[in-house]
């Protein structure tokens, strides 16, 4: 709307008033002047008063356009409501054509889909799982778009191909693992053992090798290097997962947990039992004889580790791969496919750690015990989360056992040797076979020091490990000690019953001292048996040599009234009766022989301790009969048939002695 203006005529008139004050003042230069400013002050009103009629005239003519343009305005309103209304109309033509669009995208995209899946994964397995995401993707869309009249429709007939497609995947799932789970072979399962852990006859029994040396395989298998074979080729892992998340994403984790575990449970248990391993109870267990079952230890212990190393760990490799981001299954699987062979490898080892208690099973323990504490930790790294947390506990379970069974199987052995009641004496006095034994048996408990002290912490922690087993070793000393006592009570000559008791606790002795017991036992323990020995030495010595020397003594040789005696020895044989003298020779001949024909069937094993007895007897003996031949032998010489008398020489004495302890039958 135009607004008008008027120009007013008083301010003009003001305006020519002031000029003409400002400039009286000023001087008048001439008449002429004066008059011609008064011709320029009328021709300016003049001219303002055209002006304002103008102005006057403008503002009646912009007064009527405004009155024009307001009345035009009027009559244009409804058609510009009507070009709105059309225009707005364009525009959702324009959407709904859009919108009509995107819904047959969609269902040409559902066609197309939809044509795939009917023809099954089988051809193109790619191609299937992408027509699975496109379904998914129409069924999101058409839930989330209700203005369209059809959508419940379409999204019931989209769930129902969806289900049949899930169901053909499933089937594939199963085909799939199923032609790629094969049972590994055994030759191929020793190839991926480090070289020292390789079986030579590619046996099942040879892989065991000799259940003595199990300790041995266990410190070089500690540091060994295995590599776990590939279960299923690398290029159709990546199917596999895809087929599982499709799986999981339509609601389908159960039927994917059922499918995997089924068929992989039963290759795993098949690798195991194409190796060896076999399930045993307690009864099957008491009814193999001991040989028969030291043997299946062994091979257990290297199936374990081949289990555990290699089957299990690339089980879990596929697992891991399999279901990579699918959190809820890949420990469960895990766990469901082992569960079941974990359980055959550990019922044997359970059988054994509840069989009939006896000392040559405690060895085994330890190298079962050993080979448990050896995987302990790979166990717990396999069988992490909580679905794997019974298996854990299973395999704890049975190292807890085996170490209770072994350290009462400890016990056990201590109590049998202190009341070991075998009747059969060794005649010789040699060492006796519980001796060698036992000494045998602590031999072989220090090649498992290190075991040992870590079954001694599983019961008592902070205790000082070495000096456990010193203790248990001092104590199993000392029954045997104590058992070789009373068992040479059984010898009816108080000679052979130390010569027995010097035998073997000497035996004792040397063993120490050629082994690691020394160093646990101590020199005090060393210097005190030696102390012992040469006790019982030196009580040989008296019992069997103190009468036959008292023939070779000087008491009671001369008689009441000195007849008899002879003379010619310079005094020597002053005194002596001839007859007593013919009498002690003749004991001593028969005493000595007695003795030589007896202990030269007693036994002293060891060379140094032979000789060493030997050698003392002789340094009591000879010296004295050379005396008592010396001093006395003429009387006999002189007489008749002095040979009857003085059988032997000193050297021939000394040979002699040289036979004694030869074990001669």
């Amino acid at each position: 709307m135009l607004r008008t203006h008027t120009l007013s005529t008083p301010k003009i008139k003001n305006y020519s008033h002031n000029f003409f004050q400002r400039n009286m003042g000023v001087p008048i230069l001439a008449a002429a002047a004066k008059d011609n400013l008064s011709d320029k002050a009328a021709m300016m009103r003049d001219s303002l008063h055209k002006s304002q009629s103008i102005t006057d005239k403008m503002v009646s003519i912009l007064g009527s356009f405004d009155h024009r343009l307001s009345a035009l305005e009027t009559a244009m309103r409804p058609t510009q409501i009507r070009t709105h209304a059309i225009r707005r109309a364009h525009e959702n033509i324009d959407k709904t054509l859009k919108a009509a669009n995107v819904i047959l995208d969609r269902f040409d995209l559902s066609r197309e889909a939809e044509a795939k899946i009917l023809r099954g994964p089988h051809e193109d397995l790619e191609g299937y799982l992408d027509s699975i995401e496109q379904l998914r993707s129409n069924i999101r869309f058409f839930t989330n778009n209700k203005s369209f009249k059809s959508s419940d429709g379409v999204v019931s007939h989209a769930n129902n191909l969806l289900s049949k497609a899930i169901s053909k995947l499933e089937h594939e799932f199963k085909q799939l693992l199923s032609s790629y789970s094969k049972p590994v072979e055994p030759d191929r399962l020793y190839e991926c053992l480090p070289n020292s852990l390789r079986p030579s006859s590619g046996s099942p029994e040879a892989s065991g090798k000799n259940p003595s040396n199990s300790h041995t395989d266990h410190i070089t298998a500690e540091n060994a290097v295995y590599n776990p074979p590939v279960l299923i080729p690398p290029r159709v892992l990546p199917l596999l997962h895809d087929l599982a998340q499709h799986m999981v994403q339509a609601g389908h984790a159960q039927q994917c947990l059922i499918i995997y575990r089924d068929t992989r449970s039963q290759v795993l248990q098949e690798s195991l039992h194409q190796l060896g391993v076999e399930k045993l109870s307690k009864d099957d267990v008491q009814k193999i004889q001991w040989e028969v079952l030291e043997l299946k230890i062994g091979t257990w212990i290297h199936f374990m580790r081949i289990a555990v190393k290699l089957l299990f760990a690339a089980e879990r490799k596929v697992c891991d791969q399999m279901f990579e981001g699918i959190e809820s299954l890949k420990d469960q699987c895990f766990a469901e496919v082992t569960r079941g062979s974990v359980a055959m490898l550990l019922s044997f080892g359970d059988a054994i750690a509840k069989s009939k208690r006896s000392p040559e099973k405690l060895f085994v323990l330890l190298d079962m015990y050993e080979i448990m504490r050896e995987l302990h930790s790979e166990i717990e790294t396999l069988f992490s989360g909580k679905a794997c947390k019974e298996i854990r506990e299973a395999a704890l379970g049975l190292t807890k056992r085996l170490a209770q069974t072994a350290k009462e199987t400890f016990g056990d052995f201590e109590e049998a040797v202190e009341k070991d009641a075998t009747r059969t004496a060794v005649a010789d006095g040699t060492v006796h076979p519980l001796t060698s034994y036992v000494i045998n048996y602590v031999k072989f408990l220090f090649d498992y020091q290190s075991t040992l002290k870590q079954l001694f912490q599983e019961f008592e922690r902070g205790d000082d490990s070495n000096s456990q087993l010193a203790s248990v070793t001092m104590r199993i000393m000392q029954a045997l000690q104590t058992n070789l006592e009373g068992k040479s009570k059984q010898y009816k000559d108080p000679a052979l019953t130390n010569l027995f008791l010097m035998n073997n606790i000497h035996y004792m002795v040397r063993s120490v001292r050629r082994s690691e017991a020394k160093d646990l036992l101590g020199d005090d323990w060393v210097q005190r048996h030696r102390r012992i020995v040469q006790q019982h030495a030196n009580q040989y010595k008296r019992n069997a040599w103190t009468k036959i020397l008292q023939c070779l003594s000087i008491q009671g040789l001369t008689s009441s009234g000195g007849g008899g005696s002879a003379g010619g020895d310079g005094g020597n044989s002053s005194g002596a009766s001839r007859a007593l003298v013919k009498d002690r020779l003749k004991i001593f001949n028969l005493q000595f022989e007695e003795l030589h024909q007896r202990q030269s069937q007693w036994t002293v094993p060891d060379s140094e301790l032979r000789e060493s007895l030997r050698l003392a007897v002789a340094e009591v003996l000879l010296p004295a009969y050379r005396s008592f031949i010396k001093r006395f032998g003429v009387l006999v010489e002189n007489g008749k048939t002095p040979h009857k008398y003085i059988r032997y020489s000193a050297d021939d004495l000394d040979r002699m002695l040289g036979e004694f302890f030869e074990g001669k039958t």
